[in-house]
């Protein structure tokens, strides 16, 4: 048995020679146009992967597809709200009505929405939740019936999966993130479910933890990045990271060994091992990308 996989796995890998480690697959990722998700679907179509570049404003996500489209790959815009009740529907339809067939999802979307715990409004809480744990969710849910494949079916869509992105806040809390240390955490409880569920269908799924990663998400708060969800505006960032960058000890790197953040190129090098054949036997797990932190 051990054998005849490691067969599968070289003779994927011999296939994709010269076209790339996910060569003619789909690959899904939601919140695609900036960030880890940005980088994510250029590096997915490099590696030859058909990609549905999903993001709030599907403007915003087409200049993705653009430059993939620029880069001799193949790629989809999807807009629209990853918490709202009609988007998983609507990217996983057309994803099917363009490619035929669904072999990863990456769910990345996602933003902080920082308040001390005792001052948290239940809109805070409910929000965070909404986008980080029932928005995978449901998202997951609806691609079962593509996802979930036997016999030769199961043989022509072989390498699915998976990638839900938790954060280093969901392994060990953090202050000011009661809402979103908690809704990571729970997107580890989910992902080892579907691990555990989907498995004998052929369907890996694992979860990738960030710690520090350069990002709008830990730039300066006083950048003035916002975002707009359910009519709510909220302001993106970490108070005076700016300061903190540039102090003779940058306090957001201490504690982590290699000294730097990471890059959100180097973000998305975790999520394409999970999703390639190279992770064939890798399912339930959680990556840490953290430069060694918390170790």
């Amino acid at each position: 048995m051990a054998s005849s996989r490691l067969q599968q796995v070289q003779g994927h890998l011999s296939a994709s020679a010269g076209k790339g480690l996910l060569a003619g697959e789909v690959a899904i990722i939601t919140g695609a146009f900036t960030g880890i998700g940005r980088s994510a679907a250029l590096l997915f179509a490099a590696e030859g992967a058909k990609v549905v570049v999903s993001d709030l404003d599907e403007k915003k996500a087409q200049l993705v597809v653009d430059e993939i489209h620029r880069s001799g790959g193949t790629a989809l815009a999807v807009g629209g709200d990853v918490g709202a009740d009609d988007f998983p529907e609507k990217v996983i339809s057309a994803t099917i009505a363009a490619y035929g067939q669904i072999n990863h999802i990456v769910n990345n979307a996602g933003f902080t929405y920082d308040k001390m715990l005792h001052t948290m409004a239940d809109e805070s809480w409910d929000i965070i939740q909404r986008i980080h744990v029932r928005a995978p969710f449901r998202l997951v849910r609806a691609a079962a019936p593509y996802l979930r494949l036997k016999g030769e079916q199961a043989q022509q869509v072989q390498n699915r999966s998976i990638v839900n992105v938790s954060s280093v806040a969901g392994l060990h809390g953090n202050t000011g993130q009661a809402n979103y240390a908690a809704a990571k955490a729970a997107v580890i409880g989910l992902t080892k479910t579907i691990a555990k569920e989907w498995g004998p269908f052929g369907v890996r799924a694992n979860t990738v933890a960030y710690g520090y990663i350069q990002t709008r998400l830990t730039a300066d708060k006083g950048s003035g990045a916002t975002m707009e969800i359910g009519g709510q505006k909220i302001s993106l960032g970490i108070p005076n990271a700016d300061k903190a960058a540039q102090a003779k000890v940058n306090p957001m790197v201490q504690g982590i060994p290699l000294l730097r953040a990471g890059t959100a190129d180097e973000a998305a090098n975790a999520m394409l091992f999970l999703c390639s054949p190279l992770a064939s036997y890798v399912s339930g797990h959680t990556l840490e990308v953290t430069g060694g932190s918390m170790i």
